[in-house]
């Protein structure tokens, strides 16, 4: 390819005063030295997007902006979540770029493997997955309950790439791809996958956070791990299924013991055994409800066809 491409790099802002400058600086430095190398065009932009910040973010992005052009800024009305600020950005940048690459602005995502996902761009990859080779700056649970996400995710039948997050290159044929997705409940990393074009992966080793607190709490790795399963899998509502037709085979198997028992003249006095199976049955059907529920409230979030994102205001040349 001979013409160098337009390349955006997309970063999902919140609460980012912290580390924000040092970010622009690192991202700066590579721009500049991609620059030197001719591999992306001059209009090329380093993009944050602000996702209702409370603290001095979205200032920041705008002093950047003043002081380089090549900053530029997208600032959301209300904060809408990663996700939603992710896909604003994306689509922000699909008419402007030739590629686009998302990533965090915490700079655990190393810089220095943008070059070889624009490597992989040229050489006709219209996705490029940066995946992580290693956890070693991670914490025993927070890598135990990593592994466990991406593995129950797979058991469940979703299409995810193990270890993956969102640092990805996305081709502007991609980005057409996925602007063609309408849920309202946003799980790129499964969604990604589903557009099937031509895919490849880069390892990275993930760095520590270099400075502020993590914006995913173990709460909300819950609730994106909740998403993620009900928005593409419905395995959870046929294992209700399985477990109630066990359970009902149980109870005739209690009916016929208890049937042959009183037939030889034994009386049973069953109050432990009859409290824990209603204890037992109870839970199980709150947890059915439960589980039926998450489906019901999904599917009540789509029908209302909610905007996911509104622009406030774009930096602009």
């Amino acid at each position: 390819m001979d013409k160098k491409q337009i390349l955006y790099l997309v970063i999902p802002c919140y609460n980012e005063e912290e580390v924000l400058p040092e970010t622009a600086r690192q991202l700066l430095l590579k721009m500049n030295s991609m620059f030197e190398r001719e591999m992306i065009a001059g209009e090329s932009k380093i993009m944050f997007v602000n996702d209702g910040s409370r603290d001095r973010t979205w200032e920041i992005i705008e002093e950047l902006h003043r002081q380089n052009p090549i900053y530029t800024g997208v600032k959301l009305s209300r904060n809408k979540g990663h996700q939603n600020a992710l896909l604003a950005g994306l689509m922000t940048a699909k008419g402007r770029a030739d590629m686009v690459i998302s990533l965090d602005a915490d700079l655990q995502d190393d810089v220095n493997v943008i070059d070889r996902m624009v490597e992989c761009y040229y050489q006709g990859y219209d996705v490029v997955y940066g995946v992580r080779s290693a956890r070693k700056t991670d914490t025993f649970f927070k890598k135990f309950t990593a592994q466990s996400f991406y593995k129950l995710m797979k058991a469940m039948g979703v299409d995810i790439v193990y270890n993956h997050a969102d640092y990805r290159l996305m081709s502007r044929r991609a980005l057409e791809g996925l602007s063609k997705f309408r849920e309202v409940n946003l799980f790129l990393r499964g969604i990604v996958p589903l557009i099937g074009y031509r895919s490849t992966e880069v390892a990275y080793e993930r760095h520590e956070r270099f400075a502020g607190e993590s914006k995913y709490p173990l709460k909300k790795m819950l609730s994106f791990a909740t998403d993620g399963i009900t928005s593409f899998s419905i395995k959870p509502i046929r294992m209700i299924t399985v477990a109630g037709f066990l359970i009902f085979v149980m109870s005739l198997a209690i009916l016929i013991y208890s049937l042959v028992v009183h037939s030889m003249g034994r009386t049973v006095w069953g109050w432990t055994s009859t409290i824990v199976s209603i204890w037992a049955i109870g839970g199980l059907q709150l947890l059915a409800i439960g589980v039926v529920g998450e489906y019901i409230g999904k599917i009540y979030m789509e029908t209302k066809d909610r905007p996911k994102y509104i622009i406030e205001k774009i930096l602009e040349e």
